[in-house]
């Protein structure tokens, strides 16, 4: 269990910092996410300023001293910062190298090569689910999509048939597999086995994506047949390379930290034992921050040193994939201000009575407040923090697998309906050069698709772990 995970249990089995009863801390819930959508929506604040201004109203709202309120918010920033902003920034770096030295042009380009016809809908669907498992969701479209115009263009394909497929494969790995940062902040904040939620992330993943991408794209390309755009077609940056990284080794370096990760949680299933010599070694190599780590100085030689990259531009590189990062730190970390603030006000007893009393599954129950907090905000990775928040107290008592399985509820929650207070509803109907009505029609039905068909698989799952 996580230092986090230790301190969220003690938070739950501390004294509240209010004494409002259930009535009015479902009220001081509502208020402050109410207050968090309309700053974001409304006045178009960022969200790391929206979500420090809600948690501070959520606990004037349920009576708090403003003293605990601050106090509260800042202990779960630091918490949440400390557990996963190191992987975060880990995964940006793995994630530019990939880009800025054509190792991801170089998967692309062999994939496309091996298929034609009826294959492409599933190869575009392989490319993204490679491609997206390091990078963060916006990056990935931004990567991938001018592919898909090209291939569309270029092999006269519909845009719909082979964009759809690309598309699900990186919104599945960014709200179900880790280290995207929305499943490592709620793996953190519920105190899940990372190794365990990515083995059973990967089992949902498969059959989601299947659904939502290549089947699901035949009746999106029926709906909605538009042209691939030719002002969005850009160059890429790899062309103007003298070489680049081979195939085999760019998928093994970034399929890496999954390997470690993965052999971490079938030694802990198997051997079961914390003083053998084997599972001490694999705890160590299998924790995530040495799987990236470790990812990450494999990636300098086998993709920045076979790119021909001097020590200089290695250096570069690695510098410039922080600095878009940095919001995305901020929102994270104040996502788990907001969290701790929600524990600390007594809002996880509340959850659980709620729970009891209307005998609400625990998974269906994370799942519909995702789904909640993603209709309102827009925002994946904030449904995420903010649900993980609320029914973390849910965790307690239950199995290693049953946890994941929450965390991957949470995260199917979180992709539900994707529409125009989403950046992503804005950033796919760019490039694809549709309307709002077309948008709506193919990403945002995808997205409810991989939303539903994620917690049913989750809920399937449930029967059997």
């Amino acid at each position: 269990m996580t230092s986090l995970s230790v301190e969220i249990l003690a938070a739950d089995a501390a004294e509240p910092i209010t004494s409002a009863g259930n009535a009015q801390l479902g009220m001081a819930v509502l208020a402050g996410i109410a207050v968090i959508v309309l700053l974001i929506t409304r006045f178009k604040l960022h969200a790391f300023l929206a979500l420090t201004i809600g948690s501070l109203a959520l606990g004037a709202f349920a009576g708090a001293p403003l003293a605990d309120t601050i106090k509260s918010f800042t202990t779960g920033l630091g918490s949440t910062v400390a557990g996963v902003g190191v992987l975060i920034a880990l995964g940006a770096i793995l994630g530019k190298l990939l880009a800025d030295s054509g190792g991801a042009d170089q998967v692309v380009d062999t994939i496309l090569v091996k298929a034609s016809g009826r294959a492409m809908p599933w190869a575009m669907v392989l490319i993204a689910s490679v491609i997206g498992l390091p990078l963060f969701f916006e990056v990935g479209i931004v990567l991938l999509i001018p592919v898909v115009l090209m291939v569309a263009k270029r092999g006269d394909y519909s845009l719909m048939r082979i964009g759809i497929p690309a598309l699900a494969g990186l919104s599945v790995m960014h709200g179900l597999i880790p280290p995207h940062p929305g499943p490592l902040v709620a793996i953190d904040a519920v105190g899940a086995n990372l190794g365990v939620t990515l083995a059973l992330g990967l089992l949902v993943s498969i059959p989601t994506v299947i659904i939502a991408g290549p089947l699901f794209s035949r009746y999106a390309a029926r709906w909605v047949d538009v042209p691939a755009p030719e002002k969005m077609i850009p160059s890429r940056n790899s062309d103007s390379l003298e070489k680049r990284p081979g195939f085999g080794v760019t998928v093994a370096t970034v399929l890496l930290p999954v390997v470690l990760m993965l052999v971490k949680a079938l030694v802990d299933i198997v051997v079961d034992d914390p003083e053998q010599g084997l599972q001490k070694v694999t705890d160590v190599i299998g924790s995530p921050l040495i799987a990236l780590l470790a990812a990450v100085v494999v990636a300098l030689f086998t993709l920045g040193r076979a790119a021909g990259f001097t020590k200089e531009r290695l250096s570069s590189t690695v510098e410039k994939s922080l600095a878009p990062i940095a919001g995305v730190l901020l929102i994270v970390g104040a996502g788990g201000g907001f969290k701790q603030t929600l524990i600390d006000i007594g809002v996880g007893q509340m959850i659980l009575d709620f729970s009891e009393d209307w005998s609400i599954p625990a998974l269906l129950l994370a799942w519909l407040i995702a789904v909640a907090i993603r209709l309102a905000t827009g925002s994946a990775t904030v449904a995420t923090i903010s649900a993980a928040g609320l029914v973390a107290p849910l965790a307690e008592g239950m199995s290693t697998g049953e946890v994941s399985l929450l965390v991957l509820a949470i995260g199917a929650g979180s992709l539900f309906f994707s529409h125009v207070n989403d950046a992503g509803f804005w950033l796919v109907k760019e490039y694809f050069g549709m309307n709002v009505g077309q948008t709506i029609k193919t990403w945002s039905v995808m997205e409810t698709i991989i939303s539903v068909v994620g917690i049913v698989f989750v809920l399937l799952l449930s029967l059997v772990v």
